[in-house]
């Protein structure tokens, strides 16, 4: 008796130790590391705040860095969840309604940051995530009686939100909560003024300790022409 309960220790601690081990090396992925000086004050604004603004034109990482930073925060398991949203604005002409849930109708608006996050944590990692509501993706249409609590939180496109959807998405805020908000002003599809436009205001007049960090197309790391093009519209205003 006393060697068969010897035997299935020996099994059970084995087993332990080879999950432990490949889920470690699975989680133990070197840092992000900037590419550029402003990444570097991005990514040390997001270490010591919970709250933080980000702006800049295209292919400057803003989008990437926070998506990869929710996966790392998540496998680490350093967060309980991740919650994603954006304004569900078009960016040229509609294509009209997408089929299928709530869920998978705001898929396409988010999958930049979603596809960030897969490239990190894996796509297996993240459907198990996605299904078990460690990363949650919340429309507009349903956000109003939320509280976000113990979470990060990330509001991506923000340029395309009104002042009253940037009101009510602030004021969700709970405890235990880290908020990035990213966005290019100059990008904005709303025919009225731009939230993130408001916000910004309020946080320069009155002083907030929230950082805004603000990038220009010397930081984009995308590519060569999409600097270029960046360059070729922000001087002739278009």
């Amino acid at each position: 008796m006393k060697r068969r309960r010897a035997r299935l220790e020996l099994v059970e601690d084995r087993a332990v130790r080879l999950h432990r081990t490949r889920f470690d090396e699975e989680r133990c992925l070197s840092p992000i590391q900037p590419l550029t000086e402003r990444q570097g004050e991005y990514l040390d604004a997001l270490a010591r705040n919970d709250q933080v603004i980000v702006l800049g034109p295209a292919g400057t990482g803003k989008t990437f860095i926070a998506g990869t930073r929710a996966a790392d925060q998540l496998r680490q398991r350093r967060i309980a969840k991740v919650v994603i949203t954006r304004p569900n604005v078009p960016s040229g002409r509609s294509l009209g309604f997408f089929p299928g849930t709530l869920e998978d109708k705001i898929a396409p608006w988010v999958a930049p940051l979603t596809e960030a996050m897969k490239e990190r944590m894996g796509q297996a990692a993240f459907d198990i995530a996605l299904k078990t509501g460690d990363i949650e993706i919340v429309p507009f249409e349903v956000m109003r009686g939320r509280t976000f609590k113990k979470c990060l939180v990330i509001l991506d496109e923000a340029q395309n939100t009104t002042t009253s959807e940037i009101k009510m998405f602030l004021t969700r805020i709970g405890d235990d909560c880290q908020v990035i908000i990213n966005g290019d002003v100059s990008q904005t599809d709303l025919r009225e003024t731009s939230g993130l436009r408001t916000i910004i205001h309020l946080i320069k007049s009155r002083m907030m300790p929230i950082p805004i960090v603000e990038f220009t197309r010397d930081d984009i790391v995308r590519s060569g022409i999409c600097a270029e093009w960046v360059k070729a519209f922000e001087e002739t205003n278009l």
